[in-house]
């Protein structure tokens, strides 16, 4: 067991175990003390100071992120010498970055402009040393830079480090000219970034923010020629509340449709839909690689990995171009969606698909650089026109004037709005594995899957790398080279961890027969376009709400959606058959590592 520390904070007296930071202690007792470098997420850096306190016996002010707790320590977080301290450090912060708060897409959600109000910081305390003539970087679909507004906390650093082992960002120069780059120097759209969008919800300031394309969507709404189509993602029902005045985890579904409908779009639809339809051809997939290793022993790259996460499979192109068979060669739910809206849904409902705007409202910047991919055209036009982020469309809603809170509830238009729980689950780490594993034991042996209410708990939660194992037993004929086998399958999210899964299939030692990955931490509920702020606290909350909507859906295996079943009779005939893999599968290509 851990040692015990006591020290005291502001009279206070408190016990923690040994190793934990005085800024750890504090917390404990619901003493607030402010920070800016630090991050739950993040190891501690210690390089920005707005957490210092006094420690009795010593003259200079410690970080309290930085400095372990000591047995019988006595700390003071806000004497004079402390509150000066911190407002001089603020001050000079503020001294160096672009102060144009009122029109900042992070005002009133930047950290430095909450301190810097807290402790009520005049800009003109100390002289303006912000460098003139600095641009913004906007080459990358999915990430813009603005250098002017960066405090050099390096939580973009920690994270792209840490968190996904990329590294597109670094510290470079020195001095009053040190500052985050790139290697070399070059734009974000020329580097190995997988435009995860980990760094924006990360970073403090609106130092990194996505690439912003609502003013299109509005433009796209207000003329009359334009027919303009909206999905939304799973986990955006869960955290477009937190943007709009509910609390985290609530989930909006009803409302948001609302909304949106209100906003303009001729058509509010579910990503879900194509969730489900991802299933049934990703498991089609997987089956058929089965079949062919081991009833016709062929050569087939196993295990398959799912390919729903963008930030993922540039992630897997990069780092492991020679794996990319291992991909399922299924699109993204958003991708089949935008295919299938300017094909299928274009019939349906008689609009010529030249006129047709395709919106995906997603919780992922990743999701921005997917939708401008050269390989995502199969519908014969650009297949999802524009990706925006669960903030944006919190943004858009504000802009209309809508009271959010008094919305009532409305239901996804038709043609592609019907969805299962298995779909819904997609937002959160294990969820995809979930809804395939329970669809393809159905297939397999005719049966349910042998969990509660078809709860696959094993591989839930937030583990690093979760593991599941399901043994096939009195399979179906056609399934019977099943029979008795053992089947593993493992869940990996962050890519850091992703990392970890590909090093063991690239030395042949992989166990599995199916794989999921998902670029950001918990999933899609912790995506990079999710509100923020976002942390573990907040992860688990939203993954709640997703599991409380699947259990509250009528359906809840993608094969029983009668949407699914109607467009296979009507349009696509058969699960990988000419149309699907025309439409609803592609190939990724091998980029890049420096």
């Amino acid at each position: 067991m851990a040692n015990n520390i006591t020290l005291t904070i502001d009279g206070t007296k408190v016990t923690v175990d040994q190793g934990q930071s005085i800024l750890d202690a504090a917390k404990k007792v619901d003493i607030r003390i402010p920070t800016l470098c630090h991050h739950e997420d993040l190891c501690v850096a210690g390089n920005c100071r707005v957490c210092v306190v006094e420690m009795e016996g010593r003259n200079n002010l410690i970080p309290s992120c930085a400095t372990p707790a000591e047995e019988g320590m006595e700390i003071i977080t806000s004497s004079p010498k402390v509150r000066r301290a911190r407002k001089d450090i603020m001050a000079l912060l503020v001294s160096e970055h672009n102060t144009q708060c009122t029109t900042c897409y992070r005002s009133t959600n930047c950290e430095l402009q909450d301190l810097a109000a807290e402790y009520n910081v005049d800009n003109n305390m100390y002289l303006s040393v912000l460098k003139p003539n600095g641009t913004i970087d906007k080459s990358s679909w999915s990430v813009e830079k603005d250098d002017s507004k960066c405090i050099r906390c390096q939580r973009c650093v920690r994270t792209c480090a840490e968190i996904q082992h990329v590294n597109a960002l670094a510290v470079t120069e020195r001095g009053r000219d040190m500052k985050v780059s790139t290697f070399m120097h070059l734009p974000m759209n020329e580097i190995v970034c997988t435009n995860c969008g980990q760094c924006i919800t990360h970073c403090p300031t609106g130092a990194l923010t996505e690439r912003r394309y609502y003013d299109e969507i509005w433009e796209a709404i207000d003329d009359p020629e334009k027919h303009v189509v909206i999905n939304t993602a799973p986990s955006v029902r869960v955290a477009l509340g937190e943007t709009l005045g509910f609390k985290v985890g609530e989930r909006v579904t009803g409302k948001m449709v609302t909304a949106l409908k209100k906003i303009g779009f001729d058509s509010v639809l579910d990503t879900d839909f194509t969730a489900d339809l991802t299933i049934i051809e990703e498991a089609n997939e997987l089956l058929v690689r089965l079949k062919k290793a081991f009833v016709t022993k062929e050569e087939v790259a196993l295990p398959m990995i799912t390919s729903c996460s963008p930030g993922w499979v540039k992630f897997i192109e990069h780092m492991y171009p020679d794996h990319l068979a291992h991909l399922s060669t299924c699109k993204s739910p958003q991708q089949m969606f935008g295919a299938l809206t300017k094909t299928y849904y274009a019939e349906k409902i008689g609009v010529d698909p030249s006129k047709i705007v395709s919106v995906a409202g997603m919780p992922c910047a990743a999701k921005k650089f997917e939708a401008n991919r050269p390989e995502m055209r199969d519908s014969g036009f650009q297949d999802v026109d524009a990706g925006l982020t669960t903030r944006e469309l919190g943004h858009m809603i504000k802009q209309s004037g809508l009271d959010f809170l008094d919305l009532e509830d409305s239901d996804f238009d038709s043609h592609m709005g019907e969805s299962t729980g298995a779909a819904v689950i997609f937002g959160a780490t294990g969820g995809v594995m979930e809804a395939a594993l329970r669809t393809a034991y159905v297939v397999i042996t005719g049966r349910n899957v042998p969990f509660e209410n078809l709860n696959i708990t094993p591989i839930r939660g937030m583990e690093s790398i979760k593991e599941a194992t399901i043994k096939f037993e009195n399979c179906v004929s056609e399934y019977s080279f099943l029979e008795g086998v053992e089947a593993k399958f493992a869940i990996a999210h962050g890519l850091t961890n992703a990392r970890t899964i590909m090093d063991q299939i690239a030395r042949g030692e992989s166990p599995y027969v199916f794989i999921e990955i998902m670029a950001c931490p918990g999933g899609c509920i912790g995506g990079g376009g999710q509100p923020i702020p976002t942390n573990n606290e907040i992860r688990l909350q939203r993954i709640k709400a997703i599991y409380d909507e699947d259990m509250g859906k009528p359906i809840r295996m993608s094969h029983e959606n009668p949407e699914i079943k109607k467009i296979y009779q009507e349009f696509l005939k058969e699960p990988l058959g000419e149309k699907s893999h025309h439409l609803l599968h592609t190939k990724y290509r091998k980029r890049k590592r420096y």
